[in-house]
């Protein structure tokens, strides 16, 4: 079976290349592990697929942490708007929803892999299911992928592909139950590939002898997030916080998660803008005025629901009834410092099956942003998660497979 290009992993950066690369004129096979295509991609989003963002396309690298200068150039060559174009020429309109992220019309993840099924069905590329690739050899110029399938009509379990490109889009190790299991780290690593250690990333986080597990569904919003290790702050942030029943999770956790280690310390801000000596002030200012007033009920007035009012009191070890005016100077500074300031120490993030990417993956220094090929082996390109790199939520990540993918096809094209 001999091709132009064997694509490994028909998530949205395998299946984005094989099209544009069919496009271009090449000859493209798609091997997928999985029974069918694009299972990942039908869970994003809850089944809705978030899959990009109408923040400025200039504003996106920042999204990426380290790995910002490393994804400007796929994101400027395939934008955010060239994807919303893409789809609703296929007949699936996008609409922009909260905070940016952007849905197909339909709120359906099956309309996104339909589409694309259907253009790669229509450009010619050919699909092998419930292949898991074994070796890859390279010689002159040529991959060999040594494959195991499902036995074909003369009863071989094992089928062999050549190409003279071959792109690894086999994702990370994010929500294994979908496949995920890091094999492009697998494939990549005896070719001289440096696979920087995985971790799960945009995951919750779990917290060591939690204390505020009845607030569990409460959300803080625009909370300050700092990360603490070893005494210094590693990390400092603004986002939304999820308490659950047995630690941490919302969009502001799960995008400083890259940065969060087990043993950490998380500290939040409850009350945006406000910083322990401002809540001081404020305290002060309304006792002077309305002294019977109970701490609890003024600080429920600046937004803190009752139920984490009522832990963050517990924490302290202070009755929440108890007047303004009587409130003591010691117990007023300890309130204040932790709302303002509410410590959290890390037991662990979550695992790979509730992280919704992984950190990790092939080294970006050997690899050519401008191509996505490999600067080890000629004609080896990568796409995706299997890349060390993470976005923040809200469609940053399939945004960057969409990209990526369109970008290693058009280097390829330009090669032909």
């Amino acid at each position: 079976m001999t091709y132009d290009l064997i694509v490994a992993g028909a998530g949205p950066a395998g299946l984005f290349c094989a099209i544009q690369a069919a496009a271009g004129g090449l000859s493209v096979c798609v091997l997928e592990k999985n029974a069918s295509a694009g299972k990942k991609l039908l869970i994003s989003g809850s089944g809705r697929c978030n899959l990009t963002n109408m923040a400025p396309i200039g504003d996106f690298p920042a999204r990426y942490g380290p790995a910002s200068r490393f994804v400007a150039p796929a994101l400027r060559n395939f934008t955010n708007l060239d994807l919303i174009e893409y789809f609703a020429g296929r007949g699936v309109p996008l609409v922009e929803m909260n905070d940016g992220k952007v849905f197909p019309k339909s709120q359906k993840a099956r309309d996104i892999l339909d589409a694309l099924l259907a253009d790669a069905k229509r450009l010619g590329v050919d699909f092998f299911y419930g292949c898991l690739i074994d070796v890859v050899d390279v010689g002159r110029g040529i991959f060999r992928a040594s494959v195991d399938m499902p036995p074909s009509g003369d009863g071989s379990p094992t089928r062999e592909f050549l190409a003279r490109n071959l792109l690894l889009a086999t994702g990370g190790k994010s929500y294994p139950v979908t496949g995920s299991a890091g094999c492009g780290h697998r494939i990549a690593k005896p070719h001289g590939h440096t696979i920087i250690e995985t971790a799960p990333a945009l995951a919750p986080i779990v917290v060591d002898g939690y204390r505020f597990a009845e607030c569990a569904g409460i959300s803080v919003s625009a909370a300050t997030i700092r990360i603490i290790r070893e005494g210094k702050t590693v990390h400092a942030a603004r986002g939304d916080v999820l308490f659950t029943h047995k630690g941490l999770s919302g969009p502001g956790i799960l995008d400083a998660s890259r940065y969060i280690r087990k043993g950490d310390e998380v500290r939040i801000g409850l009350i945006p803008e406000t910083s322990p000596e401002e809540l001081d002030q404020r305290i002060l200012m309304a006792a002077e005025s309305s002294g019977a007033r109970s701490i609890k009920s003024f600080l429920t007035s600046l937004g803190i629901p009752e139920r984490l009012a009522l832990a963050t009191f517990a924490f302290c070890g202070i009755d929440g009834n108890s007047s303004l005016a009587r409130l003591g100077r010691d117990a007023r500074k300890k309130i204040c410092s932790t709302v303002g300031s509410l410590p959290f120490a890390v037991a662990d993030l979550g695992g790979f099956h509730e992280a919704m990417a992984t950190r990790g993956g092939v080294a970006l220094s050997e690899v050519n942003p401008k191509t996505m090929e490999s600067r080890i082996v000629p004609g080896l390109y990568f796409a995706g998660e299997v890349l060390d790199v993470d976005g923040d939520t809200g469609g940053f990540n399939i945004q960057f497979a969409f990209s990526s993918g369109k970008l290693a096809a058009d280097a390829m094209a330009k090669k032909r």
